[in-house]
């Protein structure tokens, strides 16, 4: 890894919430790279006492809750930054944009915006005027997805506005596991039971593979959310009986499912860059995914992984049962994944990455002074 020395680098993050979550997750590797790096980062949250808040402080880093109303929220902010200015103020989430936007143009500072999904559904998921003030005039937009970085053009954002910030998983924890004895296979899912996600195609996907499949097939859902009930009476109608499936509810310490499972399988509507794919490659397993997102990306079809467009369910089931039959063939694609991760989505690259993203946002605000 390249070594990058912050050397005394201000940066506040603006985030909606520290609540366990892959964009919290991010956030805290983020911290810990500039952390590590010289820098000091800090964080405005709007929310207090969440998952991530302990961690972060455990890290050095203050964290600061400001007031829940809109207009009183933007003024703490103000009078929290202007007591020690940050050389950027950096959006953690979509939604914090507006108020990171206001607040660096009141204080004269560089901005950084958030996009952390696909931006379609972030943008019809707010308010139209929030819309407007979380991307109309941003001066950098940092995305975590290629495919978002297209939909922004695609909304007016100017090319030389957006960057690309990856996100990275902690290959030094996300390890592959001491392997399966052969016989049951465990298909895994991970992920807010919302819409979204589409666990309804997951539990059919599995259901048609179980039918078929010469070996005992169990399924393996971590996560809660709204959908829970409906999704379980689903399961019930597909027929799976009781030890065939299981919905284990959010889970602390995702490593060790990963690592119990024999092949992961991803069947959302629609996504960024999943934390949950990357997170189950760097384990070393297969991965058959909905093309959505960057997942085509990420996933090379034969090599590092299976495709299928999301509503294919016959070819999602057609690879899921591939590696089924082949054990040899999951542990070559989980393999290939794993060197993947590391190589392009690791931690360890994570510094060099922001130190991409600070310099041009930098760069960028000495050219204007010196214009001006």
């Amino acid at each position: 890894m390249l070594r990058v020395d912050f050397d005394g680098l201000k940066v506040c993050f603006i985030a909606g919430t520290l609540a366990k979550g892959g964009a919290e997750r991010q956030l805290y590797y983020m911290l810990r790279a500039l952390s590590q790096s010289g820098a000091r980062p800090r964080v405005l949250c709007f929310k207090q006492g969440e998952y991530w808040e302990t961690p972060i402080r455990e890290l050095g880093v203050p964290v600061t809750c400001v007031e829940r109303s809109r207009l009183g929220r933007v003024r703490q902010m103000i009078r929290e930054l202007r007591q020690d200015p940050p050389d950027v103020l950096q959006s953690a989430h979509f939604y914090t944009n507006a108020y990171t936007q206001i607040a660096a143009r009141v204080l004269g500072i560089q901005e950084i915006g958030a996009v952390r999904c696909d931006l379609v559904s972030e943008v019809s998921s707010n308010h139209p005027w929030l819309r407007r003030l979380s991307l109309a005039t941003l001066r950098t937009v940092a995305a975590n997805s290629r495919a978002a970085i297209r939909s922004a053009e695609q909304f007016g954002l100017a090319p030389a506005s957006l960057r690309f910030l990856p996100n990275v998983v902690d290959t030094a924890r996300f390890l592959p596991g001491p392997g399966r004895p052969s016989g049951e296979v465990r298909i895994l899912g991970a992920g807010r039971l919302t819409a979204q996600k589409r666990f309804d195609r997951f539990l059919r996907v599995v259901a048609r593979v179980k039918r078929t499949a010469s070996r005992r097939i169990t399924a393996l859902i971590a996560g809660n959310g709204p959908l829970l009930t409906v999704l379980q009476r689903t399961a019930a109608d597909l027929g799976f009986a009781a030890g065939e499936i299981q919905f284990a509810g959010a889970i602390e310490d995702m490593h060790s499912f990963y690592q119990a499972a024999d092949i992961f399988l991803l069947t959302s509507a629609y996504e960024g860059t999943p934390n949950v794919v990357l997170e189950a490659m760097s384990c070393a397993l297969p991965v058959v995914s909905s093309r959505v997102g960057d997942v085509p990306d990420i996933i090379t079809h034969g090599l590092t992984g299976y495709l299928a467009e999301p509503d294919d369910e016959d070819l999602m089931a057609q690879a899921v049962e591939r590696l089924v039959v082949v054990p040899e063939l999951r542990t070559r694609i989980g393999l290939a994944a794993r060197e993947f991760v590391a190589s392009y989505h690791s931690v360890q690259n994570l510094p060099e990455y922001l130190h991409s993203l600070y310099s041009g946002v930098l760069q960028h605000e000495s050219a204007s002074v010196a214009h001006r």
